[in-house]
């Protein structure tokens, strides 16, 4: 247990991007840190293939930007070194056509990364403080949070090995071993929710220019969709050149697939002008020997125990990928545990209650936003699918841009509150359904009077200006309306 004026010491599970930017946080609050990661270190030479599985392309946004500032002095300027900017989607319509769809009313973009990239930045960040240490490959085996002792396998070794702390933070995914451990001790209420959907990972190689340099095959700075309604692929762009592809369907249409012949059928179907960026040597050998990734959701609460534990990240709120804010999110969970240790004067050798009461704190802030955006993620899904193309969706997202641009604050596209604001997620679904009622209520049907309207002057306009064309069809449609109703008539 911590005693008075004894350094704090919390002990990080999960060595990912949110775990990594919490030691970062930890170590600037000067607790002394361990972090514990199962995978080995991926600065190691060699290592990097075998750690890296291929994983959806991330896209970094306002919140994660914040967390990354906020971490380090100029840590969001190095990555966004390394970032690239996507200013919209890019619709790939089954002619081959191309619709530009911005993001952002004034032109906000998200940034395409890497995770490797990003990964190595935080970790070699990590290794600059004095008060941290990591561990890699070491499973965690066993919690006892009462007292501070976490049991691991060094799977390097095979042995096992204990370690103690003040705090235990658990940044260990979607299948968090901390979040069971923690299941054991407290009655959490607990949803797991696999979706019909499996993702497929393919790349777009660079192509060659004429003076035989490498360049982009598509416009780097947008996100590329396909949409089919059911299903969809969609294209992020890395920084050499390439495009990383994902392919989201059902399992079925998956498993109909079963030979090259079967594949190139239906690429040339559904997605036939990407059969030429892909290449159809590389989309075959490429679809049948990468896996297929299966996407759920999580949501759970409380995310802590007493003041001895707390989960974070996928940990807490694993969500599917289509509001790219999977990431964002849990940086921003960070981020928000640290303003609440601010608030309540958590200090790194102070020894009093104040941490049990920042632990619930921090479930009670955060729960209703982590739900928020699980359930905005996967109506997200259907929006890339397949609104983007309905003429309805189009409309409105037109009448939205267009007050935003006359009343910024009086009416905020949900994506943009999502993707370039720090506003509670919550709270931008709560606002998000207001102005849908208010839209529907009174907007739309303004624009179709409007409309009724524009389109009532244009016909006077083209009466005074051609006024025989109206006296022709006048006289005809008379003469047929009659013909018509004497045949009635005579019927």
């Amino acid at each position: 247990m911590s005693t008075s004026f004894r350094e704090r010491h919390v002990a990080i599970v999960g060595g990912g991007l949110v775990g990594i930017l919490a030691v970062l946080y930890f170590a600037k609050r000067g607790w002394a840190v361990s972090l514990f990661e199962l995978r080995e270190d991926l600065r190691v030479q060699g290592n990097k293939k075998n750690i890296l599985h291929r994983s959806i392309n991330l896209a970094l946004s306002a919140r994660g930007l914040s967390a990354l500032k906020n971490a380090t002095h100029g840590l969001d300027e190095k990555v966004l070194e390394f970032a690239i900017p996507m200013k919209g989607r890019m619709i790939h319509s089954g002619e081959g056509k191309l619709k530009s769809q911005p993001y952002g009313v004034f032109g906000e973009c998200i940034y395409s990364v890497e995770r490797e990239i990003l990964l190595e930045l935080l970790l070699n960040t990590a290794a600059k403080f004095m008060n941290v240490k990591m561990y890699f490959q070491h499973q965690l085996k066993r919690c006892d949070f009462d007292i501070g002792k976490l049991e691991f396998e060094n799977k390097k070794t095979g042995k096992q090995v204990e370690y103690s702390a003040d705090l235990i933070i658990g940044a260990d995914g979607a299948f968090s071993t901390v979040r069971t451990q923690i299941m054991r001790t407290v009655r959490m209420d607990y949803s797991q929710e696999y979706i019909s959907h499996a993702y497929l990972e393919l790349i777009v190689p660079p192509k060659v220019n004429d003076n035989g340099e490498e360049e982009f095959a598509m416009d780097p700075n947008h996100l590329h969709i396909w949409p089919l309604h059911s299903f969809m692929m969609i294209a992020l762009p890395n920084r050499n050149k390439s495009f990383t592809c994902t392919l989201f369907m059902p399992f079925e249409k998956f498993d109909a697939i079963k030979t090259e012949d079967d594949l190139m059928e239906f690429f040339k179907k559904y997605f036939p002008d990407s059969i030429p960026l892909l290449g159809e040597d590389r989309l075959k050998k490429e679809y049948f020997r990468n896996p297929k990734g299966s996407l759920m959701s999580v949501k759970c609460k409380p995310y802590h125990y007493k003041d001895r534990a707390i989960i974070i990240g996928d940990a807490a709120h694993s969500m599917v990928p289509f509001y790219g804010q999977g990431m964002n999110c849990g940086f921003q969970d960070v981020e928000i545990l640290d303003g609440i240790f601010e608030e309540y004067n958590i200090s790194a050798v102070r020894n009093d209650d104040k941490l049990a009461l920042a632990l619930e704190e921090y479930t009670r802030r955060r729960y209703p936003d982590a739900i928020s955006i699980c359930d905005l993620a996967m109506y997200n899904y259907i929006e890339m699918r397949s609104s983007v193309i309905n003429p309805w969706y189009l409309l409105r997202r037109q009448v939205e841009g267009t007050l935003y641009r006359l009343f910024p604050r009086g009416v905020i596209p949900l994506y943009t509150m999502i993707s370039f604001s720090t506003m509670r997620y919550s709270e931008a679904m709560q606002r998000w359904q207001r102005q849908g009622f208010w839209l529907n209520m009174i907007g739309l049907p303004l624009l179709t009077a409007g409309a009724a309207a524009s389109i009532w002057i244009g016909y006077c306009q083209f009466r005074r200006v051609y006024p025989w064309v109206m006296n022709y069809l006048s006289s005809h449609l008379h003469s047929n309306l009659v013909s018509i109703y004497l045949c009635l008539l005579s019927y």
